[in-house]
């Protein structure tokens, strides 16, 4: 259970990295409007700060990007871990109910029934 809840948290960590990144991506594409009109307007020191702007804007969008993947990659092997743990429980379950199974000299439909119940 606490498993799922930390896969959970960090997917919507990663969904918000990803918007802000989007957010960003955004702000950099404003900035080098910006730019561009102070160009035409002959104001380079306003220009060559809004090109500034946009290089930072477009920069964290990118780490924001690249963080929010290595949260979501980190969630999916927490995930998987978790799975693997619960199968491994079950199948330590079902072996030691087929142990008892056969130490008992049940027939086989008692051991398919057994198998029946883990595969279902």
């Amino acid at each position: 259970m606490l498993a799922r809840h930390t896969v959970f948290n960090l997917k919507f960590l990663a969904k918000s990295l990803k918007k802000q990144s989007a957010r960003c991506k955004k702000d950099s594409t404003k900035e080098v409007n910006d730019m561009k009109k102070a160009i035409k307007s002959g104001d380079t020191e306003i220009a060559r700060i809004h090109a500034s702007n946009a290089i930072r804007k477009k920069n964290e969008g990118v780490n924001l990007l690249r963080l929010s993947s290595r949260i979501d990659a980190a969630a999916s092997r927490i995930d998987t871990a978790a799975k693997m743990q619960r199968v491994t429980t079950s199948m330590g379950r079902v072996v030691g109910e087929i142990d008892r199974a056969l130490q008992k000299n049940m027939g086989l439909d008692k051991v398919s029934q057994i198998m029946d119940t883990f595969e279902g």
